[in-house]
């Protein structure tokens, strides 16, 4: 299964559709970086696991229809508060946290890798607005299967890294350079930030190809005013089209670039110079994740802000005509409180619906086909998380579960957990004398990231088996002193 296949399982069946404006349920007002919506009251602190302490989501609207995949966050950036990547329910309880002390997570999703589905992130630190880290492929049982590096001596930037179907990766990074600016306002000794991305080969490293924003795109298309260290492209997602050719965003510029494999420009949609003619509604600023779909429709998140150029931040669908060279709004989808001035993504889901990370925006929404908002959860006070996704996932951890003892005498409570198995339906609790005569005690549904089976006594051992749907014991915890 590729990437593409487990992001936009299915066809996303709009064709007809008129482009329209989308939910106006909620009480009207803009959410900009400097006034965030309220986190969830508290940090969870769970018994059996006192380091994992990154909040859960707050749902705050929930309708028939939403996906039952699980959501993937990678929440950051809040002050003293525990970040890193997050697997969730719909109901927001954690399935999987990934806490990594002193470095931020990015690019938290599912992929294809030598033909099985496999977790991938970015961790790293932020400089001058683009990543300085290492990308990081896991497998079901959350075991690191390889750490990636970008070719050259160059580091891994946080905003690309897609797995390709025959087993290379797409990759960004940075280079800062001395240069002229004097041609778009700037001193003759400025400096600049150039934009790449490389093709590497996973089985080796191998460069495959490596393409420079400097040279490439002139000066003048950038829309970012003209400073030091200028970030006058700003490459925010790389992506394969049908035809094997590249999809480039670049958000300073406010384009999309067709690139193909010796690095030539095919076309350009929006910005200064675009190939296209684009109709009412259809035209982006300050974009992120552009992606070609199955059915030949493009998704774009456009941001609209930083600086403000439209009200509020939108999902897009476009369609292309590369005969006519138009592009097409044909639908797009609106969150009536925010305004998102970096980052963010859209995906659409195998049920028809789109599930859109409002990037700065600590918040993640599901719309229908129609535009309808039929769910929307918060990541935290403070939070951001670069994009977020609905996806398919089955995770067996390699550790076993966890246990923890609260109370006193009869009335004593064992607490289970199994950070990342996403299999357990019911706890067993286990009673005796010794390891070796452990006995069922209870049996009980499980609820959520923790939890609690009553009743335990005292003295002897306890232990706990996790049990899948079929009542199949498919983990257990050490046993512990009761």
């Amino acid at each position: 299964m590729t990437r593409r296949d487990l992001l936009r399982r299915g066809m996303f069946a709009t064709a007809g559709l008129a482009a329209a404006a989308s939910v106006g349920e909620l009480a009207t007002g803009l959410l900009s970086a400097s006034a965030k919506p309220p986190g969830p009251p508290g940090v969870p602190r769970f018994r059996t696991r006192g380091d994992l302490r990154i909040p859960a989501l707050s749902v705050i609207r929930s309708h028939e229809g939403v996906s039952e995949d699980p959501i993937f966050i990678a929440p950051y950036n809040a002050p003293n508060a525990q970040a890193g990547a997050v697997i969730a329910d719909s109901s927001g309880e954690p399935l999987w946290e990934n806490p990594l002390p002193g470095k931020v997570t990015t690019n938290f999703g599912v992929q294809s890798y030598r033909g099985s589905p496999v977790l991938v992130w970015w961790e790293g630190e932020i400089e001058l607005g683009h990543g300085v880290g290492e990308y990081v492929i896991a497998d079901s049982a959350y075991r690191t299967v390889r750490r990636v590096q970008a070719a050259g001596g160059l580091r891994g930037d946080l905003h690309e890294f897609v797995i390709t179907p025959r087993d290379t990766a797409l990759l960004t990074s940075y280079e800062v350079r001395k240069a002229d600016l004097r041609s778009v306002g700037g001193p003759a000794d400025g400096t600049i930030q150039d934009a790449i991305f490389q093709e590497i080969d996973l089985a080796d490293g191998a460069l495959l190809m490596e393409w420079h924003s400097l040279g490439a795109i002139p000066l003048s298309a950038s829309y970012a005013p003209v400073e030091s260290n200028w970030d006058f492209f700003h490459i925010n997602s790389v992506d394969l089209d049908h035809d094997g050719n590249l999809l480039v965003s670049s958000r300073s510029t406010h384009t999309v670039y067709k690139i193909d494999r010796h690095g030539r420009i095919l076309w350009r949609l929006g910005g200064r110079d675009s190939d296209f003619e684009l109709g009412p509604g259809a035209a982006f600023a300050w974009q992120h994740d552009v992606r070609r779909q199955p059915d030949g429709t493009l998704t774009v998140f456009d941001n609209g802000a930083t600086p403000a150029v439209e009200k509020l931040s939108r999902g897009l669908i476009l369609d292309l005509d590369e005969q006519a060279m138009t592009a097409t709004l044909r639908r797009q989808f609106t969150h009536p409180k925010v305004l998102s001035g970096s980052q963010g993504s859209v995906q659409l889901l195998g049920n028809g619906n789109v599930f859109v990370g409002w990037g700065e925006i600590p918040r993640v929404s599901e719309f229908d086909p129609s535009g309808r908002l039929l769910f929307d959860a918060l990541l935290g006070t403070g939070y951001e998380s670069y994009r977020a996704f609905r996806l398919p996932w089955s995770g067996l951890p390699a550790d076993g579960p966890e246990i923890a003892i609260a109370g006193s005498g009869p009335g004593r409570t064992v607490y289970a957990s199994w950070n990342g198995a996403t299999g357990v339906r019911s706890w067993r609790l286990l009673a005796g004398a010794s390891p070796a005569a452990l006995r069922e005690h209870s049996v009980l549904a499980s609820r959520g990231f923790e939890t609690a089976l009553p009743g335990a006594g005292s003295g002897g051992v306890v232990a706990v088996e996790a049990l899948d749907g079929a009542g199949r014991v498919i983990g257990r915890s050490a046993a512990v002193a009761a």
